[in-house]
């Protein structure tokens, strides 16, 4: 009797069929299960960072996953199907060829399992309430000296310290790296031999109330602060040259760079103002009058605070015939929008426009604008057409 033909082939086989032609297909001998190869389907602009191997899952065991490209994250999500869908490996395929050697071939595809679905990516915004829960738990306060001897840092562990190596964050956080970093600056944190952290307010309450200070003693611009000056006479006072830039960098900009001056600095304007108003918050709900002069007690001579500034960070509650001013900071809120509105509306059953608008600015996820993210979940009344909008829970 002649031998039975093996029809192996391989997905080439099918991917250049012409139109209006078949081919016959057999199941592998190595047909089966095998939940270990499974369909991911991807876009054209997804593609080139998967061929190139520039993506990578991310999620704690107690997590969903999501896959993060430099850039972006998705979503993981199975899609079930109703349809038979063949997996048909490549000719060149190590399980396809296993036992190829000693066996005659017809050309055929060669089925190696039954697929019940697909992967699908769907965009999404990165989940950083943990990298904020994260960093605040544990503010970084510097006790003397920035950097700690190898021996100190080992036996304390750089956790304990409030500094996060980046190795940590990425393993900890489902975010890209790139909306990492983001989420990094957006939180003033600082980068300490590779390692981030919040540095603690009381600490650079007090770091920049001397710099201020100095720009007084010294005949400082605060519009033009000159780097090398600012950080050498900062250090003679006990504070490090890293954390010296990094208040820079937290409430200014560098505006310039002279060869004979080096870097020059200003201060924003609002980050100083809002600074001092926080601090003055951190003792509780305020009178407007009370806290309006404290503030300007408190503002740097040659600065401007305006209320409007506190957009985001304060809401004024009007009791009897006293108004009252207390911090209620978009900063400290989750970035998730239903846990965002949910905070929203158990601080205010309704809100006007004006008032909600700073707190929900910020707020991005993909695919969806913010008259979406209004329409998803609140309820827009309006008594007259000239009358402000008012906003409550859907």
């Amino acid at each position: 009797m002649d031998e039975q033909p093996s029809c192996r082939g391989g997905a080439e086989l099918v991917l250049n069929l012409e139109s209006n032609s078949s081919i016959p297909i057999n199941y592998d001998p190595n047909f089966g299960p095998h939940d270990d190869l499974i369909l991911l389907e991807v876009d054209e602009k997804l593609l080139s960072d998967i061929l190139q191997q520039r993506v990578t899952f991310r999620g704690q065991p107690d997590e969903e996953a999501v896959l993060c490209t430099p850039s972006k994250t998705y979503a993981v999500k199975f899609v079930g199907t109703s349809n038979t869908v063949f997996l048909i490996p490549p000719t060149n395929s190590p399980i396809l060829n296993a036992n190829a050697d000693n066996e005659k071939e017809t050309v055929a595809g060669s089925v190696l399992k039954v697929a019940p679905g697909n992967i699908e990516l769907v965009e999404v915004a990165p989940k950083l309430d943990k990298l904020n829960s994260l960093l605040r738990k544990k503010p970084y306060r510097p006790e003397g000296k920035l950097e700690l001897d190898e021996m100190e840092v080992e036996e304390m562990g750089k956790d304990n310290l409030g500094l996060f190596p980046w190795e940590d964050l990425v393993d900890r956080i489902q975010a890209s790296d790139e909306e990492l970093r983001a989420g990094l600056r957006a939180l003033s944190a600082v980068e300490i031999d590779g390692s981030w952290g919040i540095v603690d307010e009381d600490y650079m309450n007090n770091l920049l109330t001397m710099l201020l200070n100095l720009s007084v003693s010294e005949g400082w611009s605060l519009s033009a602060l000159k780097e090398d000056e600012v950080v050498g006479l900062m250090e003679a006072y006990g504070y490090p040259s890293k954390l010296v830039l990094h208040s820079l960098d937290m409430y200014g900009s560098k505006v310039s760079e002279d060869v004979n001056a080096g870097h020059l600095w200003t201060l924003d304007e609002k980050r100083v103002c809002v600074h001092f108003a926080r601090g003055i918050l951190r003792g509780g709900k305020r009178k407007m009058e009370s806290f309006m002069e404290e503030w300007m007690r408190k503002i740097p001579p040659g600065m401007r605070a305006s209320f409007d500034m506190l957009e985001g960070e304060v809401l004024v509650e009007r009791l009897g015939v006293g108004t009252w001013v207390y911090a209620f900071s978009v900063s400290s809120m989750s970035c998730t929008p239903a846990e965002r509105f949910s905070v929203l509306f158990r601080e205010r059953q309704k809100w006007e426009w004006k008032d909600l608008e700073p707190y929900i600015k910020d707020l991005r996820v993909p695919g969806l604008s913010s008259e979406g993210l209004l329409l998803k979940y609140t309820r827009r009344t309006q008594p007259t057409k000239d009358s402000e909008p008012v906003f409550s829970a859907r």
